[in-house]
């Protein structure tokens, strides 16, 4: 399926988006207050963004790049690029508010086309937005004010465009969606192994651009540690950048375009390391007495050399509603009382065999019991479900949004704690109080993240109402040693807390690189990057 054909007013296929089972209404009623109908949605047909503000030189030179029907401004083009996927952008856009929609939308075809199309951007000061799969859920389309914006569609470079299978290497093109580049490398009998809850419909160059980590990241790693090379198109030329697995040549400039969401170039190529496609998957449900006991289960694989491919921790509450299993939410859990885990192992059916046998020796000592293959495969089945599940929620006039973070071991229980307090007790608008999840998404030997599911009742207005319970597990998230994002990027809404991260001077060194890069500003502007304050007299 075309990516711009993604269910405008939610996520992903608008054939597999469906009402919520009564089971799971008539729960939500009891809980929240909501009942069907309650949610509020204007029709494609009726939304009108304002009137494009291209101006017919630059209309002109970007179609004399691309050629003709690669210019888009009529209304329904604009309207399905315009922002992401978030809640409170779901909410505004059902709510017909496209105010920010892009002027255009320009559809290149290679490298050299978005290379010029950045150029003559640049000389007319014209904004560009790179669009992928418009799966970010922080802002990361939403470029501030400027005065004329473009989302530049990366759909048409959707190839394999080589593929080394003594390296292990293949060199892919940004707009190839998850499923695509899979497909395709499957076909050689490989594998990216790279599979975040966006997997259907985000891209390789929105893996790239936002430091995306997916769900067998234990197994895989995450998709930077993938990247092995990258080509990248800025308004002052290309720009290559790797030429070998590691190099003691001076910094490794990668990590400046790895998560800089289109601040500072497009990238139009992605070098990255595969695998031979596993002969085998396996996946498996435990439980644990307590969130505390699961994780020190879970450290105690990741730091003793026993990591498996997927590894998850639900807490009590996550456990108890059964959103491991969003088909069965509302029914008993497969885990009863207590957390569930999945785990997961793929490779070889000898390896697997022997690394389950080492793994689940490892949990029962820490207190696991082993509940079968039937919790994973439901898992499995499922795990790229939430996102419409959300969008059906939306529909009864109950607010579902996520945040994300990850700290040290030793930060993890205080750095939970603090969340769930912020979070229960700023989201009180609705006045019913929220229902607060977590789950532990990914795993390292030093730490770990964890995985915010907040479902509450729309108050009067649930943008504002969120953004003050966002605003304060921020604060919670920095105050507790974690980061304020593991792997949905910074976009606008983790601007600020990005900036406390990084501290003044290297806010001050990002924006030399822009500057240098993007000295006209039009490349994603107010995306990443907060603005630089004036340094005091003196410093």
């Amino acid at each position: 399926m075309d990516p711009t054909h993604m269910l405008w007013s939610g996520w992903g296929d608008p054939g597999r988006a469906a009402p919520l089972p009564g089971r799971i209404t008539d729960v939500l009623g009891e809980l929240l207050g909501v009942r069907p109908g309650d949610g509020r949605r204007v029709e494609l047909a009726d939304i009108e963004p304002r009137a494009h503000r291209l101006t017919a030189d630059a209309e002109e030179a970007l179609t004399r790049i691309v050629g003709e029907g690669h210019v888009l401004t009529d209304a329904e083009s604009r309207v399905r690029h315009t922002r992401g996927k978030s809640t409170t952008d779901l909410l505004r856009i059902r709510a017909g508010a496209v105010g920010d929609a892009p002027d255009a939308v320009v559809v290149p075809a290679d490298h050299d086309e978005v290379l010029a199309v950045l150029r003559a951007c640049s000389e007319r000061r014209v904004a560009v937005v790179p669009f992928g799969g418009g799966t970010s859920v922080v802002g990361g389309l939403a470029p501030g004010t400027p005065d004329c914006f473009i989302a530049l569609d990366l759909r048409g470079m959707n190839r394999l465009t080589a593929l080394d299978t003594v390296s292990r290497t293949a060199v892919l093109q940004p707009g190839l969606r998850g499923p695509e580049a899979e497909a395709l490398l499957a076909e050689q009998g490989f594998t990216l192994g790279h599979f975040p809850q966006s997997y259907e419909w985000a891209t390789i160059g929105g893996f790239a651009a936002a430091r995306s980590s997916g769900q067998a990241s234990a197994g895989y790693g995450r998709f930077d540690d993938m990247v092995t090379a990258l080509r990248v198109a800025t308004p002052e030329g290309t720009w290559d950048i790797g030429r070998a697995p590691r190099s003691a040549a001076g910094p490794d400039l990668r990590q400046l375009v790895l998560g800089s969401e289109g601040a500072f170039g497009v990238i139009t190529s992605v070098t990255v390391r595969v695998r031979p496609a596993p002969e085998t998957r396996a996946y498996e449900g435990w439980r644990f007495g307590s969130f505390a006991a699961g994780r020190d289960a879970l450290r105690a694989l990741a730091q003793n050399g026993l990591m498996p491919t997927v590894l998850r921790l639900s807490d009590e509450t996550e456990t108890a509603v059964g959103l491991a299993d969003p088909a069965s939410i509302g029914a008993a859990s497969g885990a009863g009382t207590g957390c569930l885990a999945v785990v997961g192992h793929e490779g070889g059916a000898a390896e697997v065999s022997e690394h389950r046998t080492r793994t689940h020796a490892a949990l029962r000592d820490r207190g696991g019991e082993f509940l079968g293959e039937a919790p994973g495969r439901k898992w499995a089945e499922g795990r790229f479900s939430a996102p419409y599940l959300r969008d059906a929620l939306l529909d009864i006039g109950a607010f579902a949004e996520t945040l994300e973070t990850a700290a040290f071991w030793s930060d993890v229980p205080a750095l939970y704690e603090n969340v769930r307090t912020a979070l229960t007790t700023t989201l009180t608008g609705a006045g019913t109080p929220p229902v607060v999840m977590c789950h532990v998404s990914h795993v390292y030997p030093t730490g770990a993240s964890l995985y915010f599911t907040v479902l509450c009742a729309q108050g009067e207005d649930p943008a504002a109402d969120w953004a003050l319970a966002k605003r304060a597990a921020g604060e919670a998230i920095l105050a507790s040693g974690g980061t304020i994002s593991h792997h949905h990027g910074v976009g606008t809404d983790h601007r600020d807390g990005y900036a406390q991260e990084i501290g003044p001077l290297g806010v001050e060194v990002l924006h030399a690189v822009k500057d240098r890069l993007d000295p006209s500003g039009i490349l994603n502007p107010g995306i990443l990057l907060p603005p630089v304050r004036p340094r005091p007299t003196g410093a």
